[in-house]
């Protein structure tokens, strides 16, 4: 069957021009010539048999035969438009913008990540810096993964991810020879390395396994858990830290647990969002995702 209808390009260039009144703006609505769009309309008149505008001064005018094409194939024309558009947005990848505490995201995040992009390459990740102080609000980012209590602010949906099991860390070799740590009582004897921001650690910990001591004195405090378990490798002493936060290292055996009593805190990371924002298919597959992920 022969094809009377015209191409894409030259009823876009007619509906433009018809609708703008105008061949220039027409151009600078499709990002072309002026010249393109008078070839365009050209080559149209010339498919047709059938003058679509007359000139008026320097504007161009619909003749009647120009006004009933349109009625008859903008509809058409901006159907196309729209479902090719649509067809496109699903294609481009959905982006999501999160901020991340900076010890579960070097720990225990990034390592996982791979396993998301292979399962959702769909979706593209990217990560605001992170900010103490934040409120949460920013609304150029997503999600935020923060250290929380069950105290929220109003307006955030959360769902706790990891981070409440506080366990005591050591090198792998204190764990042999005569002098080896078997119980907690054996860590009072070694130097206790702090953290900073959670000098309470220690404490919180011997209170939980049931042993007595008396004053508790840092050796060595540091801000990061990174430093703290690098001191650890090193040899500078045992720590207390969130277990989810040595697992690369302990894996690789870096790391050991000293005594296997893990303690729980009332703290832990979470996953939080805005509900006063429209939902977000992206959003729902990642807080899927990260759910899976520690449910393992």
């Amino acid at each position: 069957m022969r094809i009377h209808s015209p191409s894409l390009p030259e009823l876009h260039a007619f509906a433009a021009a018809a609708r703008l009144g105008s061949f220039s703006r027409a151009a600078e609505e499709l990002s072309v010539t002026q010249g393109a769009i008078s070839r365009a309309v050209a080559r149209l008149e010339d498919h047709l048999g059938l003058a679509l505008f007359a000139r008026e001064g320097r504007r161009s005018v619909l003749t009647q035969a120009g006004a009933d094409y349109l009625d008859a194939v903008a509809p058409s024309v901006a159907t196309i438009e729209s479902a090719t558009l649509a067809l496109h947005q699903r294609r481009k990848p959905q982006r999501l913008r999160l901020s991340v505490a900076p010890s579960l995201f070097s720990h225990w995040l990034i390592p996982r990540l791979p396993d998301f992009q292979a399962r959702h390459p769909g979706i593209a990740l990217s990560f605001a810096p992170y900010r103490r102080d934040d409120p949460l609000t920013a609304p150029d980012i997503d999600a935020w993964v923060r250290v929380g209590r069950s105290d929220w602010p109003a307006g955030l949906a959360t769902d706790y991810l990891v981070g409440r099991e506080l366990v005591p860390i050591c090198r792998p070799a204190d764990l042999q020879g005569p002098q080896a740590i078997r119980a907690p009582d054996d860590l009072l004897a070694r130097p206790l390395l702090f953290h900073t921001n959670y000098p309470d650690n220690w404490a919180h910990w011997f209170a939980g396994v049931g042993c007595n001591h008396g004053p508790l004195v840092p050796a060595a405090d540091f801000e990061l858990v990174s430093l703290l378990v690098q001191a650890v490798i090193a040899g500078l002493g045992v720590a207390v830290v969130q277990r989810a936060l040595v697992e690369p290292e302990l894996a690789a055996g870096r790391v050991a647990i000293a005594v296997d009593r893990p303690v729980l805190l009332d703290r832990g990371y979470h996953l939080c969002r805005t509900t006063t924002r429209a939902s977000q298919p992206a959003l729902e597959v990642l807080r899927g995702w990260l759910l899976e992920q520690v449910s393992r």
